[in-house]
């Protein structure tokens, strides 16, 4: 499939790409974010969400393709990525829903646990799979997992959220190499680990010492984390950081944990420092 675009991803240019892209929780945030970079750079782009008048309001100005969707509910993947696969084949999926739970594991109940995990592991396992077997089938096919850097150690006040995304990068790793295993060398399993972002995920946030650790590095907005995400899109890595230097730090951090809770005084009174910031800087609310 041939969509004009400019070689900055702007109509008038010429560029390829190998079908259409379904990115999951993009009725707002990074998600719709996402949504937009690729769109830009000449991918037809189904935007889906929960909320289907939110996603439907979301796809209008980059097509008008969206569909509610309940990453959770595994047919429902299944529908989407067969819907996708019928403009030229399915090239890229990215799961992107995710919820973010604060506070020390022993404070949520179980429904709360099973909820995080639902979404944020299994919703993105439904994804990837409803994706791979279109994928397997026509031969090539990206997934693109928006894990977190909470993916890549253990962030403290997060630690629900955090096993969500860890046992993600596990799961998206190990597919990567049973595909390779088993002879498909175009489908691809990428991770997206940035940094914490500015997006209404934290926006309530700046007052909740759970999230410290958010704000620990370097608050990002959404457009730059889409632009890598659209550069990701394009040439597939197994795991890519936001920013790299940040991906250094937490797994260095992760290979040292007496070291890590040692300096944990010191790192979570960085992240208070950060959300004092983030508050001076909007006033308490989104920018």
């Amino acid at each position: 499939m041939t969509i004009p675009t400019t070689g900055a991803g702007h109509p008038t240019g010429a560029a390829t790409v190998p079908g259409a892209a379904v990115v999951t929780g993009a009725a707002g945030g990074l998600g719709q974010a996402i949504a937009a970079a690729l769109h830009a750079d000449g991918w037809p782009v189904l935007l889906t969400d929960l909320d289907p008048d939110a996603v439907a309001a979301a796809a209008a100005p980059l097509g008008g393709w969206s569909r509610a969707l309940d990453v959770r509910d595994e047919a429902a993947c299944a529908d989407v990525a067969a819907e996708a696969a019928g403009r030229g084949g399915l090239g890229l999926w990215v799961n992107n829903a995710g919820i973010l739970v604060t506070g020390p594991s022993w404070e949520h109940d179980a429904a709360t646990r099973r909820r995080v995990l639902e979404v944020n592991t299994l919703g993105a396992m439904n994804g990837t799979l409803a994706a791979l077997a279109v994928m397997r089938s026509q031969g090539h096919g990206h997934v693109l997992n928006v894990v977190s850097l909470a993916g890549l150690v253990a962030a403290p006040g997060e630690t629900v959220y955090a096993a969500s995304k860890h046992a993600l990068v596990a799961f998206s790793i190990g597919t990567q190499a049973d595909l390779r295993l088993a002879g498909h060398r175009d489908v691809h399993v990428s991770c997206l680990c940035p940094d914490g972002i500015w997006t209404p995920m934290l926006h309530d946030r700046l007052d909740d010492p759970g999230a410290a650790a958010s704000f620990t590095g370097t608050l990002l907005t959404p457009e730059r984390v889409a632009r890598r995400a659209a550069r990701l899109a394009r040439r597939p890595r197994p795991v890519v950081a936001v920013p790299r230097w940040r991906g250094a730090q937490v797994r260095l951090l992760d290979a040292l944990p007496g070291a890590a809770l040692r300096l944990l005084p010191a790192v979570m009174a960085v992240g208070r420092a950060g959300q004092r910031r983030q508050r001076r800087r909007t006033g308490g609310g989104p920018y």
